[in-house]
C-alpha cells in the first residue's frame, strides 16, 4: 500500500484570499448567514482564518490543508446572554476550483443532529475593502 503524499498539485497559497460566504446554522431551522472569510497562508500547508458574520460576530481558526481539502479549527466569544463563553467547532472546505470552496461545519455544543454548510466565492483584489483603500 502507498501513502499519498502530504505534496499534492495545491497548497496553502491556492487557499488564501478573501471570500464572500453565505452558510446554513448548524440547527434544524437551518438558518440562513452571511459574510466574509479571509484565509492566509502560515505554511506551505498551514493557514490561519477569519470570518465576519453577519457584519458584526467575529470568529478566527487555524488550520491545515491536504490536496483540496482545508480543515480549520475555529472558536468565537458568545454575545448577549452568552457573552464570555467561548464557543468552538471545525469545519472541512473542499476547493472546488480556483473561486469556488463548499463546506461543512460543527460546533461542539451545537445541535448534534445537525451539520452547517458554508459556500464562498474568492474576491478579485478589485472588490476588496483593501484594494478599494489603495485606490484613494
Amino acid at each position: 500500500m502507498e501513502l499519498q503524499s502530504a505534496n499534492s498539485s495545491k497548497n496553502a497559497a491556492a487557499f488564501e484570499g478573501s471570500y464572500n460566504i453565505i452558510g446554513l446554522n448548524q440547527d434544524e431551522g437551518q438558518g440562513r448567514y452571511f459574510g466574509f472569510l479571509h484565509i492566509s497562508k502560515v505554511s506551505e500547508i498551514r493557514v490561519n482564518a477569519e470570518w465576519v458574520i453577519n457584519g458584526e460576530q467575529v470568529q478566527q481558526g487555524s488550520g491545515f490543508y491536504h490536496g483540496d481539502t482545508l480543515i480549520i479549527n475555529f472558536s468565537y466569544e458568545g454575545e448577549e446572554e452568552n457573552a464570555g463563553k467561548t464557543y468552538k467547532g471545525v469545519v472541512v472546505y473542499k476547493l472546488i476550483n480556483d473561486s469556488i470552496l463548499t463546506g461543512f461545519w460543527s460546533e461542539k455544543h451545537g445541535n448534534d443532529e445537525f451539520l452547517g454548510f458554508e459556500e464562498g466565492r474568492k474576491l478579485k483584489a478589485s472588490e476588496t475593502i483593501w484594494e478599494q483603500a489603495k485606490m484613494n
